[in-house]
């Protein structure tokens, strides 16, 4: 067999890659006393919220110093920026929480704006203690409040839906826009995940309802972190978001028309967006990281497209394809 066509030999799972180095701390250097100087900051942090260290050491892949520790409900409260509260799965969580006896995940804290303490991750674990009335909660303290920015990556608890991740975003975007006045949006990349969900962000601010599925395919192609400060780029996706919302009603009209002349598809939304869409046959290539077109571009000629869009056009067979597409996952 050629050199070109030889296998290569299978790596065990949970082994290294043959000259990879094992990264982090040894057992002998995690553990750390909880009076020792580099804990003496979380522990009095603790203790000045009404709790008690329990115990800390160093994270293993960093170093950092953590601490596990109880605190009281009261002192531990969600990030101002996330996704509003289920009380449906609060309600699920709690009775589970109730049915083993045990709250065993911990809530990760560190300290917010005007030194209170927040929990990036833990909205629905918190309330579920509430419900349950517990005194207190345990929680592991960080030094880092960067995590309060990291919501998506952090978040377990529940899947995010575009509406929930879309949200955060936002609301991540406009505290960091007060903290750290003069940052663009590129050099906060890592927080958003994509720029798409800034925009989609500012319209369900303003339409908790609005169908932001059907607009996400098209948002992926054209829409980028900016390089300007992130109060500007705020108020620029305002204005996107204003007009993608105008897109959206001229749509819902196009839809009634359609649903009068008797078509019924429930993909009858994504149709009318991909036939307005101006980047649909737009392939991205990997690695291209440049729009089709910019943003402002793409709305301009998707808003013409729907001011124009001609009913007597649509086919039964056109909307098969739709829903074929929507099976197999295509954005069109």
């Amino acid at each position: 067999m050629s050199a070109r066509g030889a296998k290569r030999p299978r790596r065990a799972r949970g082994k290294l890659a043959p000259g990879a180095q094992a990264r982090g701390l040894e057992a002998s250097q995690v553990a750390v006393a909880i009076d020792s100087p580099e804990a003496m900051e979380l522990a009095s942090l603790v203790r000045a919220a009404g709790g008690a260290p329990i115990g800390a050491y160093h994270e293993p892949m960093s170093g950092r110093p953590l601490m596990l520790a109880c605190l009281p409900l009261a002192a531990v409260q969600p990030t101002p920026f996330q996704r509003d509260l289920s009380p449906t799965h609060t309600k699920r969580l709690a009775e589970k929480i109730e049915e083993t006896s045990a709250f065993l995940d911990p809530l990760i804290v560190v300290r917010g704006e005007d030194g209170k303490l927040w929990t990036p991750n833990g909205r629905h674990r918190l309330a579920a203690a509430k419900v349950l009335g517990l005194r207190q909660i345990t929680a592991l303290i960080s030094p880092d409040e960067t995590l309060a920015y990291r919501i998506l990556a952090l978040n377990t608890e529940k899947a995010h839906n575009l509406r929930d991740r879309s949200l955060e975003v936002i609301r991540m975007a406009r505290s960091l826009a007060k903290r750290q006045k003069g940052a663009t949006e590129s050099a906060l990349a890592a927080q958003f995940e994509s720029p798409e969900l800034l925009t989609l962000g500012v319209v369900y601010e303003h339409s908790s309802r609005f169908a932001g599925g059907a607009y996400s395919a098209f948002l992926k192609k054209v829409d980028r972190f900016s390089e300007r400060p992130l109060t500007t780029s705020l108020r620029e996706r305002e204005d996107f978001a204003a007009r993608l919302l105008e897109i959206d009603a001229q749509v819902k009209k196009i839809i009634a028309a359609l649903q009068q002349r008797g078509f019924k598809s429930p993909y009858l939304r994504n149709y009318v967006v991909a036939r307005i869409n101006p980047v649909r046959f737009h392939k991205v290539k990997k690695g291209d990281t440049r729009p089709p077109m910019p943003l402002a571009q793409a709305l301009t000629r998707m808003t013409a497209a729907a001011r124009g869009f001609k009913l007597e056009s649509v086919s039964n067979a056109d909307l098969a394809w739709v829903a074929v597409g929507a099976a197999t996952g295509s954005d069109g």
